[in-house]
Order: C-alpha cells, then sequence, then structure tokens
C-alpha cells in the first residue's frame, strides 16, 4: 500500500486548494492519517509512504494530465515507480517521529535525483560511461568509508559542496556520521544522497569542498577538516583552507562553529588506475 502524506502546513494549505482534503483542518488530517496507518499496519499492510510535495504534484499531474483535485491523481503519485531508491516504509512510528523522518527522507531523495542527472551526464553513455559510472560509485564509497574511518569515534557532520566545470549547477550534501570502535554505519538514504552527489563532482571535474565537523564533546574540541576538489580529485586542505572555507561558509549564511579548531585534512583514496578500456575519473 501507498500513500502520499503531507508533512508541513504550509504545504497542506496549499493543497486545500484543489479539495484534496474534503474540508478537514491539517491537526483532524494527522488524527485521520493516524488512524489510517494504524488501521492498515494491524492488518499486515507494508505500507509505503511518500511526501506530497505541492510543486511536484502539480508538475506530475500536468505530465500525465491528471486533475489535481481527483483522488486517482494522489493515488497515481504516491505509488510513482520513478520514486528514486527504496521505499520509505512505515513500522509503526508516531506522527511526530514519522514526519521528521520522512521529510529528511524526502530531502535526501531529492538530492539523489538531482545528482543521478549531473552524474549520468559527466560520465557519458554506453559501455564506457557505464564503466566510469561503477568505478567513479565505488571511489566516491570508498572515500566516505575513509572520511568516517580518520574521522575517530563520536558524531561528525560531513558536508560536499561542488559542481561541474565552467560554473555548472552546485550541488549539496550533508550527512550526520556515527563512528563508534572505528565503524560507522552505512547504507541510509542520506549516505547513498552523500555518494552520489560526491561521484558527481568527482566524474564532471569541477570544484568544491568536502568539510568534516569534528564531534563537539571529543577531547580535542570541535575539529574541523577540509578537503578541495578540483578536477575530479579531492586534496587535503591547510589548516588556512579550511579556516577561510568556513569563511566563505558564513558568506553563503552559515554560521561560523563556536570554538572551531581548524585542521589539516588527512590523505584520501585516489582514484584507481583505468582498466583496458576505461577512462580515468579525471
Amino acid at each position: 500500500m501507498a500513500l502520499a502524506v503531507v508533512v508541513r502546513a504550509a504545504d497542506f494549505a496549499e493543497l486545500a486548494g484543489y479539495g484534496l482534503f474534503g474540508g478537514l483542518s491539517y491537526r483532524a488530517y494527522l488524527r485521520r492519517l493516524a488512524l489510517q496507518l494504524r488501521a492498515l499496519g494491524g492488518h499486515g499492510f507494508e505500507v509505503h509512504l511518500r511526501v506530497l510535495d505541492p510543486a511536484d504534484y502539480e508538475e506530475y499531474c500536468e505530465a500525465f494530465g491528471f486533475d489535481p483535485g481527483d483522488a486517482a491523481a494522489g493515488v497515481a503519485y504516491a505509488a510513482d515507480p520513478e520514486l528514486a531508491g527504496e521505499p520509505f516504509v512505515y513500522t509503526g512510528q508516531r506522527s511526530a517521529v514519522l514526519l521528521p523522518r520522512l521529510a529528511d527522507d524526502h530531502r535526501a531523495r531529492v538530492r539523489i535525483s538531482i545528482a543521478t542527472v549531473a552524474l549520468l551526464a559527466a560520465v557519458g553513455e554506453g559501455p564506457p560511461g557505464e564503466r566510469r559510472l561503477v568505478a567513479v560509485m565505488r571511489h566516491a564509497i570508498e572515500v566516505r568509508s575513509a572520511v568516517a574511518a580518520g574521522a575517530g569515534d563520536g558524531f561528525h557532520l560531513l558536508t560536499l559542496r561542488c559542481h561541474g566545470p565552467e560554473d555548472g549547477e552546485e550541488l549539496t550534501t550533508a550527512l550526520d556520521l556515527l563512528v563508534e570502535r572505528g565503524r560507522s554505519a552505512v547504507g541510509d538514504r542520506d549516505g547513498e544522497a552523500f555518494c552520489v552527489t560526491l561521484a558527481a563532482g568527482l566524474a564532471a571535474g569541477g570544484a568544491g569542498a568536502m568539510v568534516l565537523h569534528g564531534d563537539p564533546a571529543a577531547p580535542g574540541g570541535h575539529t574541523v577538516r577540509g578537503w578541495a576538489l578540483c578536477g575530479g580529485l579531492l586534496r587535503p586542505m591547510t589548516a588556512r583552507e579550511v579556516l577561510d572555507e568556513l569563511a566563505d561558509d558564513v558568506g553563503r549564511g552559515l554560521p561560523f562553529p563556536p570554538a572551531a579548531v581548524p585542521l589539516p585534512g588527512f590523505p584520501l583514496p585516489v582514484p584507481p588506475a583505468p582498466q583496458e578500456g576505461g577512462e580515468p575519473l579525471d
């Protein structure tokens, strides 16, 4: 069973103009949703959820000729097979927990979709493009694992911004890392979004930066390390370059981390040499 769910009151107000909710208030809609989810789960259904985003929904209806106020449009949108990645499965969470997680999942899906388009354009078509796609994705996963291994135990934030050559579209993503005994959990949607975005930046050969914010509760304080992305390669930044990157983030509207300790980035794996008939990542 697939359901499309409104997670923001503002989105509900916008979509209510199509008559989708039968005059319900947003609070009443959430109560009805909770009852519906519990009933479906209680009858043994696996329920797949998708965020009902107004702009995306309107675009979907226009593309497929649906009336946005038709209930069938909402059903088709919820069950759209083009939804990126594995489905978001309802597992009995209360609404206060479910809605923020679903919203985070939606943001990651959007990042995956945008980065995938950029990645496929960068690697090219045909067998050479397929080999390059596999190689760059493997390298991105290897880089993420190496960063986690070098971060040390604790909670960390890994951010990435990159774009293609000649001022291509900027891609951004972020990943919370929990490292325990030198190992980090992998496979969640944010992790997938990070790897696809990094792969797109590497394959496009543009410029960017990857920044690792260390656990503020660690003995060394809030350490920050960085790597510059250029020409399909990640180069460790100096401590001064990390500080400059944090200052640039302030210019982009991000807060400067309090008591930050800029440190040089550590070495990361380099792209493998191309196989016969293949192409280098850079």
